[in-house]
């Protein structure tokens, strides 16, 4: 994929030395970003994931939908050191020629946009943005700040965690109810079948009584 600039595409070397500085060469002291602030370059973040969940949270609020798009890895180890978030609308989808004139031409998905946010790791271990292009060359449809998709996105990591937990502790409780459930119905269920063999013999001994009386007045001499 081309990856636009050496500034955009620097070598894992770099990736792995460069800082993020002002004019006067000083080291920026920058914190990671929350959902409800704008992406800018020297933004920190504790992790690519981080990074991640940030930007899809901002693309929510503003919206449009985050991509993850190109990566570069260390040639020392091969983790990820380079990323590239952008917009889903980035680029052009190529032309296929149409296997059948019937079939109804796919809708038009990307349309070239800009935006984007690039991001990479430092030796401190902390990921930084390096380059972020705000604006889009489409519409936009933001999604109200206290929606549901929004709140998700905007968890940390730690968040999305306990959370995973209180549904799993949940989803054992209902495991637990259900099987509390199932153990009774089948004790009903085992009750009714005593119940029905029970009146099955009873019907049999009554048949059974039946034939011996008809069998009886059958053997009397008649007068």
């Amino acid at each position: 994929m081309d990856l636009q600039s050496m500034d955009d595409n620097p070598s894992i070397e770099e990736a792995e030395t460069e800082t993020i500085q002002d004019s006067n060469g000083k080291e920026l002291d920058t914190t990671e970003g929350t959902s409800d602030e704008e992406p800018y370059i020297g933004m920190q973040f504790e992790s690519e994931e981080a990074a991640k969940v940030f930007y899809d949270a901002y693309a929510t609020r503003v919206g449009f939908i985050m991509r993850v798009d190109a990566f570069r890895r260390s040639m020392r180890d091969g983790k990820v050191v380079w990323r590239r978030l952008v917009c889903n609308k980035e680029g052009f989808r190529k032309l296929r020629p149409r296997r059948s004139e019937n079939r109804k031409p796919r809708a038009v998905t990307r349309e070239g946009c800009k935006a984007m946010i690039v991001v990479k790791k430092e030796k401190s271990g902390k990921w930084v943005v390096t380059r972020f292009v705000k604006e889009h060359n489409h519409q936009l449809v933001p999604v109200p700040t206290n929606g549901r998709r929004s709140m998700l996105l905007s968890q940390t990591p730690d968040e999305k965690d306990a959370k995973i937990r209180e549904l799993t502790a949940e989803l054992q409780r209902e495991r637990k109810r259900s099987a509390a459930f199932q153990e009774q119905l089948d004790m009903v269920l085992r009750e009714m079948e005593e119940h029905s063999n029970h009146l099955s013999r009873n019907i049999e001994d009554i048949v059974q009584s039946v034939r011996e009386i008809e069998s009886k007045q059958v053997a009397l001499p008649k007068r």
